[in-house]
Formats: C-alpha cells, structure tokens, sequence
C-alpha cells in the first residue's frame, strides 16, 4: 500500500527535452528555477510527502517515462542538464499525460485517490501552459493549491507573471516562493 499523504507534489513537463521551436527562453527560465524545484522535491522527500512527475508523453504513444527520462537527459538535446537535475529517484510515482493538464486522459485523479491527497503543490514547465491548466483543473476537482512562484518557468518573466496572476484570481493558488512551503503544515 502506498503512504497515505493529505498533500502530494505535483512536477509537471520537468522531464523535457526542449527541443521543439521557440524553446530556448524556456529553456533558460527552466535551468534558472531547476535548482528550487530540486530543493522543493527534496523537501518534499524529507517529509514524506509523495512526488508525482506528471509529464508529457511528446506524443511517442509507444514510450514510457523511463525512455521519456532516457530521450530528454540525452546530451543533444537542450533540456538535457534540467532533465538529470530533475531525474525522479525510485520512490516517486510519474504519470504520462498525452495533452497540457496533468488531469486530462491519464489517471492522476485515481493516483491522488489513493494517496488520499487534498492539497497539490505544483511545480515546472510551462507556467502559463501545462502548470496553468493542471492547477486549474486542480482546483475545479476541490483541491487546495500551491504553486511557488520560483518553481515554475514560461518563455518569458511577462507570460510567467500573468499565468501566477490567473492562477491566484481563478483557481485562489497560493503563490509564494518555494521557501515558504511549509511540509509539516500541510501534511497536518
């Protein structure tokens, strides 16, 4: 049986290659805000609390997110330095998603099920994208939730600010730095 948690972190798109067209601003924002996000996950392993990589399949319908890690640490690729800063370790559980919300078609709803959770810190790429949609469709499902605003990255500071500014107005997210996430208190 997995460890029941009432909180669970949620690291979304940070397996990526960023190899795609336009990328390299993201690119950049993501190397800058890997080093919180590895900080915030191993916080998060201090304190039991489970970390959940919710990541895009890149539409390889025939891989899985061993081979997704593999492609994304390689050395051609641009994301290859955050994807090994990032590699999830043997205790946390990943999930593949085919489209931008962690929720849409895959079975994170029935993974936090199971955890029990009720509050998601979400972290990753892009904050004006794939974190924008996984934290609103987070809280459409009546999930308290966090999303530090130092762990997160679009391609620019502008697109990055107006995503954090949503996710506080629509889905009431707390935005604060990643420092002040307070484990303890969440699991309570």
């Amino acid at each position: 049986m997995d460890e029941e948690s009432p909180v669970a972190l949620l690291l979304v798109d940070v397996i990526n290659a960023m190899d795609f067209p336009g990328a390299e601003p993201l690119a950049r924002a993501a190397h800058r805000a890997a080093p919180k996000i590895l900080a915030l996950r191993d916080r998060a392993h201090a304190a039991h609390v489970p970390v959940i990589y919710v990541n895009d399949n890149f539409g390889r319908w025939r891989s899985d997110f061993r081979r997704t890690v593999a492609a994304c640490s390689d050395l051609s690729v641009p994301g290859h330095a955050v994807t090994r800063m990032l590699t999830p370790v043997e205790q946390d559980y990943f999930v593949l998603k085919p489209r931008h919300s962690g929720f849409y078609g895959t079975a994170l709803d029935l993974l936090l099920e199971q955890l029990n959770a009720e509050r998601l810190v979400i972290a990753g790429f892009a904050t004006n994208i794939c974190v924008l949609l996984t934290a609103s469709d987070a809280h459409m499902r009546g999930y308290e939730v966090w999303v530090p605003s130092d762990c997160t990255a679009s391609n620019s500071e502008e697109l990055t600010t107006q995503a954090l500014e949503q996710m506080r107005l629509i889905s009431g997210a707390k935005t604060d730095e990643a420092a002040k996430v307070d484990w303890a208190a969440l699991r309570r």
